[in-house]
């Protein structure tokens, strides 16, 4: 989908928005574990280490955000991924993080040193 130029004030403050929810450390090991599969809080909890309390209060988030979605099953949630594309995001942020590096460390050479 090609971005309207200029971008529409409305849409501005969504796609801020939703860096805003990726821009959590947490939330990006959520959205990590999620990635084999639905799993309950406490299955996150497990996983990342956080507290009960912080898992529950960063998927409500996602959430609300449309990046989760919840599914409940007798006395227990079941949290999956709502939104794949999220994935797509974070491989081009990290191809563009992993060029970046690689310019530093050209940059970062000694003079007459060849690179590894």
């Amino acid at each position: 989908m090609a971005l309207p130029s200029p971008i529409p004030d409305a849409l501005v403050d969504l796609i801020a928005q939703r860096f805003r929810v990726l821009g959590e450390p947490t939330r990006i090991r959520l959205l990590d574990a999620l990635r084999d599969g639905s799993a309950t809080v406490a299955e996150l909890q497990v996983s990342t280490g956080a507290s009960q309390q912080n898992v529950s209060k960063h998927l409500g988030m996602l959430l609300d955000s449309g990046l989760v979605r919840r599914a409940k099953s007798g006395n227990r949630s079941y949290y999956s991924i709502a939104d794949e594309n999220l994935f797509d995001l974070c491989e081009q942020v990290c191809g563009s993080l992993r060029r970046r590096l690689s310019q530093l460390d050209v940059l970062l050479q000694p003079q007459g040193e060849p690179t590894p």
